[in-house]
């Protein structure tokens, strides 16, 4: 699913429940008016269920939408404001579609140096075979060595490996949940997004049990999971505050715990504050690492060529001495 584009849509069927359309109406003329895709057909299957009297509750989770929408919609109806909660959930979904945009972004650098590094790799080594097996045939009628041949080798296929281990991380999403509360940007961008979840299911009229619960699920395998765990159980044994119920771990850094805890009774508020705060954090090490990426991503480029070529030049000019001598 695309978050700008759901983001897009939930703005504007806040806007028409507003003006009192009803809810069918607003979803068919919606539905009618974007491109064939997932999130259109979608909308089209709610929208018959609807007209066809199932409930709001089960219609929703027949369509597999995310557990975090299904939920805040809920919310939303029991709390007679849906249209002030599509509205929140417009503006939580169009920072997470800015947000991990640009951090994809980040990672197109890399992944083009890697994939040049291991084309230029293939060519040389492929190349110098040929020479070095043509040699030593020629002067020496003999095969190439295979230490040699290990040698020449050995830079293409660990160029290789990084490739495939960050072509993994690019579509493994088991692993892209692991590594995004390790690796510094990401860290703080998921921080960002589970602090504005909290925040708007709070505001909608949640309670922090439930909150707590929902979270833990949506980062279900990995560490913030387990310490969602941990808050939830804290609460569950009458730690009712903030401050007693929640603790730093490898997940959520005092700063996060801090900025929630000084809100006081306010948690919605808290957890709003720690969203933002994060939210430029994240955006800050995006911009500096999109600056810093080039220039590093040219010189790793020009470092691998040295280290691949200077070896193979070398191995030429004595095999070329003694040959002479």
């Amino acid at each position: 699913m695309k978050y700008d584009e759901f983001a897009f849509f939930n703005q504007q069927l806040a806007a028409m429940l507003r003006e009192g359309v009803p809810l069918e109406g607003a979803l068919r003329q919606l539905s009618a008016n974007m491109r064939n895709g997932e999130l259109r057909a979608k909308l089209e299957l709610l929208e018959a269920d609807l007209k066809n009297g199932t409930p709001l509750k089960n219609a929703l989770a027949a369509r597999k939408l995310p557990e975090f929408y299904t939920r805040m919609v809920e919310v939303g109806v029991a709390s007679n404001d849906l249209p002030g909660v599509l509205l929140m959930l417009a503006d939580y979904y169009r920072r997470v579609d800015s947000t991990w945009t640009r951090l994809k972004g980040l990672l197109v650098y890399p992944l083009i140096v890697l994939v040049a590094a291991f084309g230029l790799s293939c060519f040389l080594t492929v190349a110098s075979t040929q020479i070095f097996t043509s040699l030593f045939q020629e002067t020496m009628g003999v095969i190439l060595p295979p230490a040699l041949l290990v040698n020449l080798w050995a830079p293409p296929i660990v160029i290789g490996t990084l490739l495939a281990l960050a072509l993994l991380v690019a579509f493994v999403p088991a692993l892209q949940r692991s590594l995004r509360w390790r690796v510094p940007a990401f860290k703080e961008a998921r921080l960002a997004q589970v602090a504005s979840a909290m925040g708007i299911m709070l505001k909608g009229g949640g309670n922090l049990g439930d909150a707590l619960r929902l979270v833990e699920k949506m980062e279900q395998g990995t560490v913030a999971s387990k310490e969602l765990a941990e808050w939830h159980g804290r609460l569950m044994h009458g730690h009712g505050q903030f401050s007693e119920m929640a603790g730093p771990g490898r997940a959520f850094p005092p700063l996060f715990l801090w900025l929630v805890t000084n809100a006081g009774e306010d948690l919605a508020g808290g957890f709003r504050r720690a969203g933002e705060v994060y939210n430029e954090r994240a955006n800050y090490r995006i911009e500096m690492f999109l600056y810093a990426a080039l220039p590093f991503s040219i010189l790793a480029l020009g470092v691998m060529i040295v280290f691949q070529v200077f070896p193979l030049l070398r191995s030429f000019v004595l095999i070329l001495n003694g040959v002479g001598s």
